[in-house]
């Protein structure tokens, strides 16, 4: 599945190959998530070379944690069983910034969405699935146990959560000065320059990361039909505010899962959630194709 969100680096790491040298840095570029990942990173070699041969490996344990595809995953195990005893470390953690997330939004971040998803995908009974959706069915105390019928995606947040796994594991090593896109953006250092873009209009504009992350989300950048987007209001049938809405925030895994639900905001609720989650600037992409900052 495309990811929702067009989120353009103004380097280009896309046509690199796997990995590659450029005085004291590196690029490297490779998959993940069903989608292209890549991370740019000054320092010395040997440095580099400890990120290069830890972060393949890092990526395949991330995925087999969250992956809806993968039915070895533990949120595989979740959501057909019902019930997930010893959930991770990470999995914990990326949990509670699911449930601050809901929290700060009022309930539209809710990854509870999974069985209206799959309804509205597969032409299923969309009323009864709709029924289904609530965070607060979702027990955690040691274990973690989902209501009767309930099944979580963790696609708005999880890329966001990796994202913030690699860059603590290159803070770890040493790194001062990096920038890693998987699936969202996080940077230590800068400051990067990273441009904005929309489904329909292009590009948009630029913004400027330092020292926290940048997560994008564009509810056109994939439909379920002519007029069902891919990013579900949990509560009611209703069109998002905005084409794309891009969040800065500390961590991107807030961010991830701050973008999704801020699609559905308007403006003076945007501002609000600023205020709230601490967060930088937030662009957003009108239906027109106007560009404006809250």
């Amino acid at each position: 599945m495309k990811r929702r969100r067009f989120l353009c680096l103004a380097a280009a790491f896309g046509a690199a190959p796997l990995s590659a040298r450029s005085g004291a840095g590196v690029r490297w570029s490779g998959r993940a998530f069903g989608a292209d990942v890549s991370l740019q990173l000054d320092g010395p070699a040997a440095q580099a070379d400890l990120v290069l041969n830890e972060l393949p490996d890092l990526l395949k344990r991330i995925e087999a944690t969250f992956s809806l595809y993968d039915p070895a995953s533990e949120l595989s195990e979740l959501n057909r069983t019902g019930l997930l005893r010893g959930p991770s470390p990470w999995m914990r953690q990326l949990l509670d910034v699911a449930d601050r997330a809901h929290r700060l939004t009022g309930g539209l971040f809710d990854p509870t969405v999974q069985p209206l998803w799959q309804a509205l995908a597969a032409g299923g009974d969309v009323a009864g699935a709709r029924a289904l959706v609530g965070w607060s069915g979702v027990a955690r105390d040691g274990s973690v146990r989902l209501g009767a019928g309930q099944a979580l995606t963790l696609n708005g947040i999880a890329q966001g959560f990796a994202t913030d796994l690699v860059l603590a594991r290159l803070r770890a090593l040493g790194a001062r000065q990096a920038l890693a896109d998987i699936g969202e953006t996080g940077a230590l250092g800068g400051p990067f320059r990273l441009g904005v873009a929309d489904p329909a209009a292009g590009q948009v504009g630029w913004r400027s990361l330092r020292d926290g992350a940048v997560a994008t989300s564009s509810p056109g950048a994939l439909r379920l039909d002519r007029d069902t987007f891919h990013i579900l209001h949990p509560l009611s049938v209703t069109a998002p505010a905005w084409s794309t809405v891009s969040v800065a925030a500390p961590g991107a895994a807030l961010a991830d899962a701050l973008s999704t639900a801020a699609v559905f905001l308007p403006a003076e609720a945007l501002a609000g959630l600023r205020r709230r989650a601490g967060l930088g600037r937030i662009l957003c992409v009108a239906p027109d194709g106007d560009l404006r900052s809250v």
